[in-house]
């Protein structure tokens, strides 16, 4: 069975940094996705960035220049580097999969999904 296990996040103050890990397990070989999503109460889930197998990853606008995405693919772990960070940013991220050929920040294009990580920024 895969399963995606985030770990960091936390409580920073605004101009902070913080990062992420998300650890897949279960895989035969490596997903041809994988992804940040984040989430607050009432609102869906927004992706925020995802990166291929072996090309060059996606940002949403409202994060780039300030999140970094990274993959050791050969060991299913992905990261996400948060500087800069803004109290816009607090929110509930969640680590997702997928093997659709194209990356998206559409979270129909995964299918499996963390537990996620609480992150919040104050002022």
């Amino acid at each position: 069975q895969v399963r995606l296990a985030e770990s960091g996040g936390g409580s920073v103050q605004a101009g902070g940094s913080l990062s992420l890990s998300c650890a897949a397990s279960g895989y035969s070989g490596n997903p041809a996705c994988m992804a940040w999503f984040r989430q607050v109460p009432g609102k869906g889930r927004e992706g925020v960035a995802a990166i291929p197998r072996y090309t060059s990853p996606i940002y949403a606008d409202s994060v780039k220049g300030r999140f970094t995405i990274s993959r050791e693919t050969d060991k299913n772990r992905m990261s996400l580097q948060m500087n800069s960070l803004e109290v816009e940013d607090t929110a509930m991220y969640v680590c997702a999969s997928g093997d659709r050929a194209i990356c998206t920040l559409h979270p129909d294009n995964y299918n499996t999904w963390g537990q996620g990580t609480q992150v919040t920024v104050s002022s």
